[in-house]
């Protein structure tokens, strides 16, 4: 059975290509990307989905409360028989109703070790702070701001001459890897949540 998988985005979109590469080469098996949903119009994201025949879909968030977007979110996921929802680069809170329709079954890619430095400009968080070590994190979504269970984290050393730019492109690299990775693991039926704990069956 092909596991149906919908990505929320509002940027560029480089996980995305992630995860669709890492199908195409049969790394991810059994699943396919069905619908790809953003909330910018202009988002790169959308594009990279119509270069590989995946239905692009822009909802505009403008006079539009958050509980009705969301449900015009869910109206899609359900138009595409969605198993998996992927956050990807995507710059909105979730409401409960898509939380509560997809609970363990939305994951987010977050670039810091959580639960160090959540929301927006991680990487300038982490490199402001003066930490020595900075990273990336997949875990499921939950009701809170980045709080849901961890699934995978990746290090990445704070190099001496690092700037805020460089750091992010060498995090960037390892989310890349991570987030193919629990999604791949997701796929196989091999994470299984125990409180907060998640267990890779791997």
């Amino acid at each position: 059975m092909t596991v149906k998988i919908a990505v929320l985005v509002s940027g560029r979109g480089s996980n995305l290509q992630a995860i669709i590469d890492s199908i195409e080469k049969g790394y991810i098996k059994n699943a396919a990307v069905n619908v790809v949903i953003s909330n910018k119009a202009d988002a790169y994201a959308l594009e990279r989905a119509r270069k590989h025949g995946i239905n692009a879909v822009f909802l505009d968030p403008k006079e539009r409360d958050r509980d009705e977007y969301d449900r015009e979110i869910l109206k899609v996921l359900r138009q595409y028989d969605t198993d998996l929802l992927l956050l990807a680069g995507y710059f909105r809170l979730l409401g409960t109703d898509i939380i509560e329709a997809y609970r363990h079954r939305i994951l987010n890619i977050h670039p810091s070790l959580l639960p160090a430095f959540k929301g927006l400009h991680a990487q300038k968080q982490a490199f402001e702070y003066g930490v020595k070590v900075a990273g990336c994190t997949v875990h499921f979504v939950d009701e809170g701001l980045d709080s849901g269970p961890i699934i995978i984290q990746k290090c990445v050393p704070v190099l001496p001459g690092d700037t805020e730019e460089t750091l992010t492109d060498r995090i960037l690299e390892q989310e890349h890897i991570i987030y193919p990775e629990a999604v791949r693991l997701f796929v196989e039926g091999k994470l299984k949540v125990e409180g907060r704990n998640v267990i890779a069956l791997d």
